[in-house]
């Protein structure tokens, strides 16, 4: 019988700051839970800490709006500064209403105001988190730095939460990964009654990512980074930007 699978949301974790050693404070607050990796880890990193200990902040006083900001920002009565910070990390606008903008991102990403946030930062209202500019390498540089402290190299999955086409509430995605297969196409294989599988790929980063997030919490847990334990280790990884669906594929655009 297969070990069961375990998620164990780290206690007491660190306040994080730019420049922050995060896989250190990691590795500290594994051993402050009693817990040592193991072949077969994975450490899910909510996005919010990678980026802060990344330094992805920008100054809101720092923006200065242009022409498409303000036009938007005249649209959908959003601060004309929040909208040409999105716009900077966008490629594009695909839907919009009142205090929202729906982008595809510069990292291909279709998402609410291009993943801007302003919950749970030091100094809300004066500044905001952007995305990490590569979470992929962001996930490969923590385990590389998590085997170098522990020497055991889990795999790494960075989360966010991202509200979905026909669906209400987020829900958790991955949006970085190292050491995981993120996409899993059965395509070929037969299932149970011996019926070859036409369709099925499955986002096996995006599940593994939405478990975390329970365990993470949404709001004040304090609590963003959950170790998942009892799942063999990958073969071979593909990376989370391995699940961004190509425009031409996409019926909702």
């Amino acid at each position: 019988m297969a070990p069961p699978l375990t998620l164990h949301a780290l206690e007491d974790f660190p306040h994080v700051k730019p420049g922050d050693d995060l896989a250190r404070q990691i590795a500290d607050c594994l051993a402050a839970n009693s817990l040592r990796l193991q072949p077969g880890d994975i450490v899910a990193c909510a996005q919010k800490i990678v980026s802060k200990a990344e330094a992805r902040y920008a100054r809101l006083a720092d923006l200065i709006p242009g022409a498409e900001a303000g036009e938007w920002a005249r649209r959908t009565g959003k601060d004309p500064r929040l909208v040409q910070i999105t716009l900077d990390q966008a490629n594009y606008v695909l839907r919009y209403r009142p205090n929202l903008l729906v982008v595809e991102t510069k990292l291909g990403m279709v998402m609410a105001n291009a993943g801007v946030d302003q919950s749970n930062i030091d100094g809300a209202g004066e500044q905001v988190l952007l995305l990490p500019e590569d979470p992929d390498r962001s996930a490969e540089a923590l385990a590389a730095g998590l085997e170098q402290i522990s020497g055991m190299r889990p795999a790494v999955l960075i989360t966010d939460s991202v509200g979905r086409a026909w669906r209400i509430g987020t829900a958790g995605i991955a949006i970085g990964a190292a050491g995981i297969r993120c996409v899993n196409d059965i395509r070929g294989e037969a299932d149970m009654m011996g019926r070859e599988l036409k369709v099925s790929i499955v986002g096996h980063g995006d599940q593994l990512a939405s478990a975390a997030c329970v365990a993470m919490g949404e709001g004040a847990e304090g609590t963003p980074v959950v170790l998942i334990r009892g799942l063999p280790p990958e073969a071979e990884p593909l990376p989370a930007a391995a699940l961004v669906r190509p425009a031409e594929d996409d019926m909702f655009r």
